[in-house]
């Protein structure tokens, strides 16, 4: 079921490129959303059975690459089910609010298909080689997306996410080959090397698998200060396009972390885990700053993807800590975790409303708007959500994210935490100043998008049934996150217990 779950996506894809051009653009907009819903279903269906206690599931290993011990390798826990659960929601999410793209549809909706098997089979991957094939082949579509479907400046912020995150990726790539010379015999199945941990004992090597693994899975995050591709990214990239960059791709590199980084170097990320905590704090607070002063609706909302991933990196930096409690540090993983899916939903969210922003005015300035919420008060209710529940206000899956972060990294890290509490302040500043600018005050609109219906269109029906369930979702997750946190706690006691060997 798994293999099926990862590969339709792209079997479907291959399909739709032999179907004409010159075929009804429905025929491929519909075959997409089925396809991406197909996708929920099956991930639906692998949640319900599996069994929280059961550490890894659903696996299967086929030999790829013999002579190299290279493997087909993948299976499900607590730590990856809740990431692949948000990536086909936020998939499908994409698909209905693109029902009324009409440029070349059918490569529009094969290249997102291909993305998607990417985006699953990274989080699925449970060999380093094939972790860093769904890794690469992830830049690959998203650069053609951003390029081919994005703004005026696409082409520039393409190159240059392209470039970084490939930079990014043969580092990771140096230190999966270091970890292989490590091991006896010599393999790149994740499970294995943490089994063995081979590098215990090796304080200079590991310390140089540790940088270069850092290094890559850093600039995919990304955080201070290899963040500069994301914001040019983010604001050319074409809506459903950022809503997978913020929601899926950065993901990546917080979960290569918890997957590769803590487990199988445990001695190296003890040893330098306040290396990462000092850079968590830097992006929380860069990223919050630098945010207030952006007067771009998207590009604001893209600088505070740096903020909360700064969070998960103090998180599983402070989790690290020598001398304090298993409970606290247990609590700061399992916050980081809920974190990465509650930022994929209300992040994805909040790119979509921009998207619907600049559907109607065609720009993301935000002094170009004013007193919208007369002209469109579902739109404006729906971004207030996004907004509060993006700034951890209690009801929403922030708060629970944050709270557990920040909880449990204030016994091992108090300085650092309580630098990270200023983040949450100016965040909160920044957005709420961006909706009283936007939505409230006399009515002031740019010309409107040619076609658009009315004074300024409210949300339409694809563009809630895409945005809305996301912000239920978060809501749901704030109320009673208990379901997720079933799957991810005794995920994140592993992690603890491989990190203290």
């Amino acid at each position: 079921m798994l293999t099926a779950l990862i590969l339709l996506p792209t079997a479907v894809a291959a399909l739709l490129m032999c179907v004409p051009r010159t075929a009804p653009r429905s025929v491929f907009l519909t075959v997409w959303v089925a396809t991406a819903a197909a996708e929920l279903a099956l991930t639906l269906a692998v949640w319900a059975g599996y069994r929280p206690d059961g550490g890894m599931q659903y696996e299967t290993q086929v030999t790829w690459i013999p002579s190299a011990g290279v493997s087909y390798h993948i299976g499900v826990d607590g730590l990856s089910l809740p990431l692949m659960a948000m990536t086909s929601l936020l998939f499908l999410a994409c698909a209905v609010y693109a029902l009324r793209e009409t440029r070349r549809v059918r490569e529009f909706a094969a290249l997102f298909l291909f993305l998607q098997t990417t985006c699953l089979g990274l989080f699925a991957a449970l060999d380093l080689i094939l972790f860093f094939v769904f890794f690469d082949l992830s830049i690959v579509a998203m650069y053609f997306i951003i390029a081919s479907w994005g703004h005026s400046g696409a082409h520039r912020a393409a190159l240059k996410f392209f470039l970084y995150t490939f930079l990014g990726s043969l580092a990771l790539l140096l230190g999966f080959i270091g970890l292989y010379l490590a091991a006896d015999p010599h393999t790149f199945d994740i499970v294995e090397l943490t089994g063995a941990n081979p590098l215990a004992g090796r304080s200079l090597y590991g310390a140089l698998v540790l940088l270069a693994i850092g290094v890559g899975l850093a600039v995919k995050t990304p955080t201070v200060p290899f963040h500069t591709w994301l914001p040019p990214a983010h604001t050319e990239a074409p809506t459903i396009g950022s809503v997978v960059l913020a929601g899926v791709l950065l993901k990546m590199g917080t979960y290569g972390f918890l997957r590769i980084a803590m487990p199988v170097l445990p001695g190296a990320w003890t040893e330098y885990a306040l290396v990462f905590v000092v850079v968590g704090v830097v992006s929380v607070l860069y990223g919050a700053l630098v945010a207030m002063a952006q007067t771009d609706f998207k590009r604001m909302i893209a600088y505070t993807s740096v903020n909360h991933m700064g969070y998960i990196l103090l998180a599983i930096g402070a989790a690290a800590a020598v001398g304090t409690g298993e409970q606290a540090r247990r609590l700061a993983v399992t916050g980081a975790v809920f974190q990465m899916v509650s930022h994929g939903l209300l992040t994805g969210a909040l790119f979509l409303l921009s998207g619907v922003l600049y559907a109607r005015g065609r720009t993301y300035e935000m002094a170009a708007y004013s007193g919208v919420a007369d002209r469109a008060p579902v739109f404006a209710a729906a971004t207030g959500l996004a907004a509060f529940a993006s700034l951890g206000l209690p009801g929403f899956s922030g708060f629970i994210a944050e709270f557990q972060i920040l909880a449990g990294s204030l016994g091992p890290r108090p300085v650092a935490t309580g630098l990270a509490l200023l983040g949450i302040l100016i965040t909160a500043a920044l957005l709420v100043r961006a909706m009283q600018q936007i939505f409230l005050g006399p009515t002031r609109l740019p010309a409107l998008a040619p076609g658009a219906a009315g004074p300024f269109p409210d949300l339409r029906a694809h563009e809630s049934a895409a945005v809305l369930p996301l912000l239920a979702l978060g809501i749901v997750l704030g109320l009673m996150p208990r379901f997720v946190l079933d799957i991810i706690e005794p995920a994140s006691h592993q992690v603890l217990d491989l990190l203290a060997r």
